[in-house]
């Protein structure tokens, strides 16, 4: 059976993590190593992390100071025995044959590298969660649009070797996993049946710190795109699309919404405008 690496970068995950690492402790496939790389918490991640055992699995914990989860990754990756890596975030859970599902056309030799257009709202009831996925314009309950492709640019998984032939992701922030497809020169394809389940941020605090991360992306047009993204994310404009946004969705909570979302968007942005970190 081909060893399969699963690399989960954690910062500030001190309520999420159980639950990710007990989901994955119940996969159907065996063959499975878990490495977690702490990319600088500041709460309680690492006492959790050092308290959790998993007795079936082969499990280890890395640190480094914060950089971002892209970087996270790549130190995850150099230290994986696996053939194949896997690449999942801290508030995700999983299906019990997730794994086997994700892997198997790259095990069974049909692609280098999948992705899964399973990927389920884990906390869809939640106000601000529903408030996300409608922003987003994603489907109700799901974490992409309706009529997904059946390729992408998000690697879930993929060889090992595949990834440090081109030394994985290139650190830039928000968009770090787009960059491996662009060094590669081709996509994930999608694994059937590969069903996991994804947090949408749940308070308006979570809101802004995802927001801001986003602001800090890099954007096409650099410098002049980061502008762009300032007048789309300040006050006047922001307050009339959600006031519209709001009546079309038939939520009056989603002007509220918008508030916190842009105003994470114009800080992050503004931030990298100065030359600010574009890690988390």
């Amino acid at each position: 059976m081909t060893r399969v690496t699963v690399i989960i970068p954690t910062f500030n995950e001190e309520k999420v993590i159980s639950e990710c690492l007990t989901s994955l402790a119940g996969q159907t496939y065996q063959d499975l190593e878990i490495i977690v790389i702490d990319d600088g918490s500041i709460d309680k991640t690492l006492e959790v992390l050092s308290k959790f055992k998993i007795s079936n699995l082969k499990f280890q914990i890395l640190r480094q100071p914060h950089k971002g989860p892209g970087s996270a990754r790549n130190m995850g990756a150099e230290r994986a025995r696996g053939e194949v890596l896997v690449f999942v975030d801290a508030d995700m859970t999983f299906d019990p044959d997730f794994i086997e599902k994700l892997v198997e056309p790259i095990v069974h030799g049909k692609v280098k590298g999948t992705f899964s257009k399973e990927e389920f709202v884990a906390n869809p009831k939640n106000l601000w969660s529903a408030c996300w996925g409608l922003n987003e314009g994603w489907e109700e309950g799901r974490r992409h649009p309706k009529n997904y492709p059946d390729k992408q640019k998000v690697f879930r998984a993929i060889f090992k070797s595949e990834f440090l032939k081109v030394q994985g992701f290139t650190p830039i922030g928000y968009t770090d996993d787009w960059t491996l497809s662009d060094k590669l020169g081709y996509v994930a394809v999608n694994a059937p049946g590969a069903k996991f389940y994804h947090k949408n941020p749940e308070t308006l605090s979570e809101v802004i710190q995802q927001a801001e991360w986003i602001g800090k992306r890099k954007y096409k047009l650099g410098k002049l795109g980061t502008v762009v993204a300032l007048v789309r994310s300040s006050l006047p404009v922001s307050f009339v699309t959600g006031f519209v946004k709001s009546i079309l969705f038939f939520n009056p909570s989603f002007i509220i919404f918008k508030l916190a979302y842009d105003f994470g968007v114009f800080s992050g942005a503004f931030r990298s405008l100065l030359g600010g970190s574009s890690a988390r």
